[in-house]
């Protein structure tokens, strides 16, 4: 998800990084309290003063988002959940999880363990800013001990709308989830909800242009596109992780497939089976026996005006572990080595035989089909 992430600590088993993104919310926040914050907070002190204030609430704000985030992926740990890491980017944080929670009951406390360390936090800082403009009422960490706790109250009531990617629709859905026992209509509920959420958010960003204050609307705008984007690809995982359930690829590939032999040439290839057929992945086969598969790639290596004389045999791709998988391979398996590798198409063979084809839109027009069914209100694939 964040392929330019770089690592920065390593706590309690988790990777901490930071996206290159987060760097410039780190520096819209240090702007924003030294040129705003601080000097109506805490007035009299020179610029100096106010951005290293800025900078040292910047990290306290840095801090508060890893422990946010760290409380969640310490108790996903005790439910079993993998956490893959913790990365802060431009929206906040988030911990990457590796499988989905197996019960409402673990959704609903590893999303609420974030939102109760932030107000955690904020009752923290509170109590030390209290404490401060107690003994030394001019100290200079007073105004940010306060920033600080109520910028974790706002971090724990903003993550408590029900919203995904917000904890509060991971608690919305544990809930749904817990009441009709079906996680996929809990999914479609919670991720309705929070486009409708989204929507809102859009269109008051978009009225908020014209008031004088372009910047909050704008961010506003952008919050808003990615939780509409965040609830639609939720949705999108949580109906393919119900869709690809127990299924492998010997189940969705085409069977009988189209074959060419190594002899034919790449004129005829693409003249008499290509075209006719609207393939764009073949295997290739002589005598019964798998000997690899060609496709439009294949072709595009060689010049056009060289293709009558170009065997399929001198251009095919024999079968190894980038072009084939087993037909007993689990269906999201294949889905992530899609994802992984960018190839679309495969073989499906065993002990060297050649058993069908398996393609993205195999696997894409099962999920259209499951959900089309399940649309019509017929009852699909248990979820």
């Amino acid at each position: 998800m964040f392929s330019n992430a770089v690592r920065i600590a390593r706590l309690q088993g988790f990777d901490i990084k930071v996206d290159p993104s987060w760097l410039l919310i780190a520096a819209l926040i240090t702007w924003s309290l030294a040129s705003q914050y601080f000097p109506m907070s805490y007035p009299g002190a020179g610029q100096a003063v106010y951005l290293a204030l800025a900078v040292l609430a910047m990290l306290g704000f840095f801090a508060s988002l890893i422990l946010h985030e760290m409380s969640h992926s310490v108790v996903a740990r005790r439910f079993g959940v993998e956490i893959k890491g913790i990365t802060l980017f431009i929206f906040g944080g988030v911990a990457e999880l590796g499988s989905e929670p197996k019960t409402a009951v673990s959704e609903f406390w590893i999303a609420i363990a974030g939102p109760l360390m932030s107000f955690a936090l904020a009752f923290g800082f509170w109590l030390l800013a209290q404490i401060g403009w107690t003994l030394a009422p001019g100290g200079a960490l007073n105004p940010v001990l306060g920033y600080l706790a109520l910028i974790n109250l706002v971090l724990a009531v903003f993550n408590l709308v029900p919203a995904f990617p917000l904890d509060g629709g991971r608690i919305l859905r544990a809930w749904l989830w817990s009441r009709n026992r079906d996680l996929l209509a809990a999914t479609r509920t919670a991720t309705r909800i929070s486009s409708y959420f989204a929507y809102a958010l859009i269109l008051y960003g978009l009225l908020g242009l014209f008031s004088g204050n372009p910047v909050a609307a704008l961010w506003q705008v952008l919050i808003g596109v990615f939780v509409l984007s965040a609830a639609k690809g939720t949705y999108a995982h949580q109906l393919q992780t119900a869709a690809f359930k127990g299924k492998t690829a010997a189940d969705l590939m085409t069977r009988d497939p189209v074959t060419v032999s190594p002899d034919i040439s790449l004129q005829a290839l693409a003249h008499q089976v290509l075209l006719p057929e609207r393939k764009s992945f073949v295997p290739v086969v002589q005598q019964g026996v798998l000997l690899g598969c060609t496709d439009t790639q294949d072709l595009a290596r060689v010049p056009q005006e060289r293709w009558a004389q170009t065997p399929v045999d001198d251009v095919y791709q024999p079968p190894d572990g980038s072009n084939s998988v087993a037909p007993d391979m689990q269906a999201d398996a294949l889905m992530r080595k899609i994802s992984e590798t960018g190839r679309r198409k495969f073989l499906v063979t065993d002990k060297g035989r050649l058993l069908g084809v398996i393609t993205l839109t195999d696997l894409t027009g099962y999920i259209a089909l499951l959900q089309e069914v399940r649309r019509m209100g017929g009852k699909g694939e248990s979820a």
